[in-house]
């Protein structure tokens, strides 16, 4: 069974003659007759009986009428939402993102965008998580573009860099380092550790600061974005370092510079390389790049 036996079904059931039901499809009543005949045998039954010069449907061709016409329907609506979301004047962008990126950055991405390009009738998705289940959506084509941390050995995929942000160590108001305005990280190993999870792509950023002090961390909970993990230190079950974004403003914890930080963390746009995307998709990441690909170099250096 293929559409075409479809659709011919349908046209000759609704015009009920096979020589005027061949015209309006604009093929020869034979082939018309051929296909109705292979779509019968296969489903083992009699679709259409004579009655006169007409035809009409038999109570089976009846039945099977009302799954034809909303099987096409939907392949109908299929094709139309699809056309429309990979046009050249609008669609659909799905963005992953980490949760960092989610209260100013990528709105304010979007929105700048959308300002730009008003002619454009855009739908965008949203979708956070760690990097490497961004990275997985990507990969499995949930998302056109995802907003986290580099991944090494990612030969398949594009990282360009979009912001940085600066780490922070948290602790309870009441905390002994409260009192002070900077910390090292020796200091901060002395208490025990919130740390982000195996998955978040700023877990290997502060391994590699406690490594690089020489000192070993002693985690008591672990999470998987800022906000979580600056509410466990809130509520004094242990201090951390997170990236200083406004989400960690508003909370009720103290914020001390990391007098022996040697590196902050870069956010990266990441795209599949030699994937097919939809033009509206494609314009967006053009102008990601277009905005950014100049401050690259500064954000890497």
């Amino acid at each position: 069974m293929n559409l075409n036996q479809l659709q011919y079904f349908v046209t000759l059931a609704h015009i009920e003659h096979y020589t005027r039901a061949a015209e309006k499809l604009t093929i020869t009543q034979p082939s018309l007759s051929h296909a109705i005949s292979s779509l019968e045998q296969e489903l083992g039954t009699r679709l259409f009986e004579r009655q006169g010069r007409n035809v009409v449907l038999t109570k089976y061709g009846r039945m099977f009428m009302q799954y034809a016409e909303e099987a096409l329907a939907i392949l109908d609506t299929g094709v139309r939402k699809t056309k429309a979301m990979t046009s050249l004047s609008g669609g659909r962008i799905d963005i992953g993102y980490i949760y960092t990126q989610g209260a100013e950055f990528v709105p304010g991405l979007v929105a700048n965008f959308l300002k730009d390009y008003p002619q454009m009738e855009v739908e965008f998705g949203f979708y956070n998580g760690v990097t490497q289940e961004v990275i997985k959506g990507l990969r499995e084509e949930k998302y056109d573009l995802v907003f986290c941390s580099m991944v090494e050995g990612q030969k398949d995929l594009d990282f360009l860099p979009v912001s940085k942000e600066t780490l922070v160590a948290i602790t309870p108001l009441d905390h002994p380092l409260a009192q002070k305005d900077s910390v090292t990280i020796a200091e901060l190993a002395e208490y025990p550790q919130i740390f982000f999870n195996k998955g978040s792509g700023l877990r290997s950023m502060v391994d590699r600061l406690f490594k690089v002090a020489r000192k070993k961390p002693r985690i008591s909970y672990m999470v998987d974005e800022d906000s979580a993990l600056a509410g466990m230190v809130a509520q004094g079950l242990g201090v951390g370092i997170v990236p200083d974004v406004p989400a960690i403003r508003s909370m009720p914890v103290v914020r001390l510079t990391l007098k022996d930080l040697q590196f902050s963390r870069l956010v990266y746009m990441v795209t599949q390389k030699d994937k097919y995307l939809s033009p509206v998709a494609r314009t967006f990441i053009d102008y990601v790049k277009e905005r950014y690909e100049i401050l690259a170099e500064d954000l890497e250096s």
